[in-house]
């Protein structure tokens, strides 16, 4: 693995930096319409996407971020030509191969979600490697989404819990939110504050929808081959001007901070 060059970023703006998400969650959209609208093909707006994945990992680890994840290929993805899924496979092994030990350098924790079994070999191998490889890494956690679809990660939870119950291991009244949450493949992970989608599509598309119930949602119609660090930053600042109420009243919020201060 051969480590590449360091960026530098401008400083987060120090407006942003009492009020930094905790956890970041990405819908990469819009690879293929960036390449069609150049008159490229799908597969080059797949490889620009990578590069904007390594400027916002850096972006997100210099604001502070703790996680960040990114969907980078659904359970529904599959139906994609033949072609365009070898070549997002095949990238995904080269940019693991090529940016592993820059994870590492940069004290990156790499983590992933979804059936990994269901990944060809290469790929699946890769990733595992990498996993491992930067496993005692205490900076940024970068989590990618990979052949991962919401409903079927809770499918899988639901059939694990449904088979200790059976087994007299698990009583029904034991099970409440928290156990379910840790047979999701995000247990001990905390859920995401910011929902970011890039290149103007304003839905969920089957992504982390039990862990996004409570988060902010940020649209852009910017392209994810496009999205820099500007861009990013725009995103902090709407998530900066947001009031989170969890359910409860605006003035039960201030209250809270008050009793807190």
């Amino acid at each position: 693995m051969n480590p590449t060059l360091h960026i530098k970023f401008s400083p987060v703006p120090k407006s942003l930096q009492s009020d930094i998400p905790q956890h970041i969650a990405i819908i990469m959209d819009g690879n293929g319409r960036w390449a069609k609208a150049r008159g490229l093909e799908r597969a080059d707006g797949h490889r620009q996407g990578a590069e904007t994945v390594k400027t916002i990992v850096k972006a997100a680890a210099k604001a502070g971020v703790k996680y960040l994840t990114l969907y980078a290929f659904s359970t529904e993805n599959w139906k994609r030509p033949k072609e365009e899924v070898d070549a997002i496979m095949n990238l995904l092994v080269y940019m693991l191969e090529r940016e592993t030990d820059e994870l590492n350098l940069n004290h990156v924790r790499l983590r992933a979600i979804g059936d990994i079994d269901g990944l060809g070999q290469e790929a699946r191998n890769s990733l595992l490697k990498s996993i491992e490889f930067t496993s005692r890494n205490e900076g940024l956690n970068l989590v990618i989404a990979l052949n991962y679809g919401s409903r079927a990660e809770i499918l899988r939870a639901v059939h694990k819990i449904s088979v200790l119950s059976a087994n007299g291991k698990l009583a029904p009244e034991e099970i409440d939110e928290t156990l379910f949450s840790s047979y999701l493949d995000t247990t001990g992970i905390p859920d995401p504050d910011l929902l970011i989608r890039t290149s103007g599509e304003q839905r969920m598309s089957n992504f982390l929808l039990w862990q996004l119930a409570y988060a902010e949602f940020y649209f852009t119609p910017v392209t994810w081959p496009d999205f820099n660090e500007e861009e990013f930053h725009k995103a902090l600042v709407t998530f900066s001007s947001r009031e989170r109420r969890y359910g409860m009243t605006g003035e039960q919020i201030i209250t809270n901070h008050e009793k807190k201060d």
